[in-house]
This record gives C-alpha cells, sequence and structure tokens, in this order.
C-alpha cells in the first residue's frame, strides 16, 4: 500500500475530502500539522507534529520521521504547509516544486515582480510598509488602485480605492484587519492599479513543467470593488475560444517563470476584451470545498487526481466531465452572531442543484469580507450549460433566509 504524507494546517472540511479520497484510493495517510493536538481519530492517528514558520527545520523533522515510517509521496494543503513541503520533498528525493518556486508564489510581492520581468500583464505596482506616511506615497498612485496585505488570502483585505480619501480609509482598514490577524504593526501593503474586465480562475495539474488545465472557471458576479467577495464559480468558461487560448497559454508563462514543475495550481486571470492579464497564482488547488464542483473521466474527484499525481500512478483520463457545473460561496451578508439559515430544503428543491453544506454552526460569530475570512457555505450545481448552472444556483440562493443577529453595542459606562 502507498502511503501519502499531507501537510495541513487547518483541519477542517478540506483536509477530510483529502483523507476521505486517499480512503477511497487505498493509501494510507500520514498527517503533519502545526495544530497536531486539534486531530481527531479516525483520520489522523499518528500525526507529526511540525512548525511550518520553520520550513526547514520541519523537513528535517519529516526526514527523521521517515525513517521509521517511509512516504512515497506528499501534498501540501493551503499556503502555509508549502515550504514545509517543499524542503522535505528535495531532502527525500520526492518529485515536487523547489523551495525557491514555492516561495516564489507565496510572496505576492515577489510573484508580481518575476511575472513583470518575464514580460506577463500584471497591474502596475508597489509596496509600502505600514509605519510610513501615506501622504508620501499618494502623489506615486494612479486611480483607481487596489490596496492589499501581503500576508492574507482569500481576498481577505483587499480593497479598491477610487481617490485619496477613499486610499487612506482603506489602509487604515487594512490595518486594522492586519492587527486582528497579528500581523506586525510594521507590515506591508501592496498597492496596485486596478485592472477592469471579467475574472477567471483556473484549476491546472503540472507534470513535469507542462501545465494541463482541468477547469477554467468564469466568475459571474462582478469583481469590481470596493471589496473582492467571490461568489459564483461556473465551468466550462463562455469565453470565445480564442480568449480561452490567450489564458491557457498567459496561465503556463506564469508557472513556468515562477518555476513551478509538479502538481496542483490555481490561477486567478482578469480579462478585458482579448488582454489577459495575471492577478495572481498558487502552487496549490483550489479552496474550501469548491473542488466537489468538479468531476473527471468517470466520476474522479479532483482530489483523487491529486493524490493519484503525487503518488506517480496512472492518470488516464483528466478530460473534466462534459456536464456543465458551478459552485457557489455563500456570502455573509452582515457581522453578528449566526442565528439560522431558513429555507435549505427549498433551496436543495431547485432542480440542479446537487448539493448544500453549511460550514458555519449556529450561535457561532461571523463576519463579512474583507474583515473576515470564511464563506457561510457551499451550494453545488450541474446543468446541461453553463447558463443553467448560473441560474440555478442563483435561484436556489435566492430562496435562503439568513439570519444574523447584529452584535450588542458596548455599554456606555456612567460617569
Amino acid at each position: 500500500m502507498s502511503r501519502l504524507l499531507i501537510l495541513t494546517s487547518k483541519l477542517g472540511y478540506q483536509t477530510r475530502s483529502f483523507a476521505e479520497a486517499a480512503r477511497a484510493l487505498g493509501i494510507e495517510v500520514v498527517f503533519g500539522s502545526d495544530r497536531c493536538g486539534q486531530l481527531e481519530d479516525p483520520w489522523s492517528d499518528g500525526a507529526i507534529a511540525l512548525r511550518f514558520d520553520q520550513p526547514e527545520e520541519a523537513a528535517r523533522h519529516i526526514v527523521k520521521q521517515s525513517l521509521v515510517r517511509p512516504v512515497d509521496g506528499l501534498i501540501a494543503l493551503g499556503d502555509r504547509p508549502l515550504a514545509t513541503a517543499a524542503y522535505a520533498a528535495a531532502a527525500l528525493g520526492i518529485a515536487y516544486n523547489s523551495p525557491q518556486a514555492v516561495e516564489n508564489c507565496r510572496s505576492k510581492l515577489r510573484q508580481r515582480e518575476i511575472l513583470r520581468d518575464a514580460g506577463l500583464p500584471v497591474p502596475g505596482f508597489f509596496s509600502f510598509r505600514l509605519d510610513k506616511k501615506l501622504e508620501r506615497i499618494l502623489p506615486r498612485v494612479q486611480f483607481p488602485c487596489v490596496i492589499k496585505p501581503l500576508s492574507l488570502s482569500g481576498s481577505r483585505g483587499v480593497i479598491r480605492a477610487d481617490d485619496p480619501e477613499q486610499a487612506r480609509a482603506a489602509t487604515e482598514r487594512v490595518r486594522g484587519i492586519l492587527a486582528a490577524a497579528g500581523e506586525p504593526a510594521d507590515a506591508s501593503l501592496l498597492l496596485e492599479s486596478y485592472l477592469p474586465g471579467a475574472e477567471v480562475a483556473i484549476e491546472g495539474l503540472l507534470r513535469g513543467g507542462r501545465l494541463e488545465v482541468l477547469a477554467v472557471f468564469d466568475k459571474p458576479d462582478p469583481l469590481e470593488g470596493p471589496y473582492f467577495e467571490e461568489t459564483l464559480y461556473v465551468t466550462p468558461s463562455r469565453l470565445p475560444t480564442a480568449v480561452l487560448a490567450e489564458v491557457e497559454s498567459v496561465t503556463a508563462r506564469a508557472a513556468r517563470a515562477l518555476g513551478l514543475r509538479e502538481g496542483p495550481i490555481h490561477a486567478e486571470l482578469r480579462v478585458d476584451d482579448e488582454r489577459v492579464s495575471v492577478l495572481e497564482l498558487a502552487a496549490r488547488s483550489i479552496g474550501g470545498l469548491c473542488s466537489r464542483a468538479l468531476r473527471f473521466g468517470a466520476g474522479v474527484s479532483l482530489e483523487q487526481v491529486i493524490l493519484r499525481h503525487a503518488l506517480g500512478l496512472g492518470l488516464e483520463d483528466l478530460a473534466r466531465e462534459s456536464t456543465a457545473s458551478g459552485v457557489m460561496m455563500i456570502p455573509i451578508p452582515g457581522a453578528g452572531v449566526l442565528r439560522a439559515v431558513e429555507g435549505q430544503a427549498q433551496a436543495r428543491a431547485v432542480e440542479g442543484i446537487g448539493g448544500l453544506e453549511i460550514t458555519i454552526a449556529r450561535g457561532r460569530p461571523v463576519v463579512p469580507l474583507p474583515d473576515g475570512d470564511r464563506y457561510l457555505g457551499f451550494m453545488f450545481a450541474r446543468a446541461a450549460s453553463a447558463d443553467a448552472v448560473e441560474r440555478c444556483l442563483r435561484a436556489a440562493h435566492g430562496r435562503l433566509r439568513i439570519r444574523i443577529e447584529p452584535h450588542a453595542p458596548e455599554p456606555v459606562s456612567a460617569r
């Protein structure tokens, strides 16, 4: 039986999806985590305790453990474990991306610099530290612009500003978001020119440096700001054939420029007429439960594709199923405490809806983007066309009634 190491810092639904895929393939799993004290049976027994903020030391620990319990391959879930996976793979002789390539992707600023220097279309950009006076950099800014943290992901803290006043407000808001995330007060921000156009996402697999595009997702809801909360992913894309070819070509060139050669990638691009620009490329698969929108060959999941590649097993049919599909990341409409999500049965009854999962428990606090980092849940659909998928997801969402109790205001002390 093949044995696979899965490195993960989050012990939620994505980790469980990969564990279930491994069981279905008859693969033994060893987990490595920086939150191993929270790991629970039955799928995480014997996890390796690691510090992903010390990737080289964590990799040495993995190598030591492998002397007792050898592994045949490894994968990393999310961004935090990627560097550890790269160092460990290099030491163990496992095909994977180099540590430098992974770091090129993890640093938003470094990624921008590499892609620009490679001649790829990217937004104009520069970085600045929060402890510097904003007034000194405002003369360099071309509006509209987008301000984003270098250290966060998932559109958290990403804000559009159309003038200097909005830029000041956005910077202060991002300052608060970073403080809440435990980031230092002198953290750097990335300031980019705003690119108009539609946005698409690419899910791909690199094998020996060659990109195989698994799916191109349209994002039908306009992502124009001031915040950039993703909601709908629908595939196949409805872009013209020539534009799709350029999307795939630009993604492949970006992966090569960053030095990536093996494993899953997830890329975000902007399309303005025929101009395709790279927003971001990550050396990992799509996050959350979004992978459930994809099936390949005879019902093979994305997780199974990634696991088979990691272990060097056969990948005969990577063609996505012919049926159109999509996912809605259910947005949080306001901050407070989640009391109920009503209308779920009515939403599931919409023709084409194949699943609905609320991932925040009742009674838990909820925070919308750009301050928060979670969605309320995920809803999935399959239909004869991408248009039909989009219609049924919107119809089902319209049947949900989300009840959030706003946080009570702080009491005013008597004088």
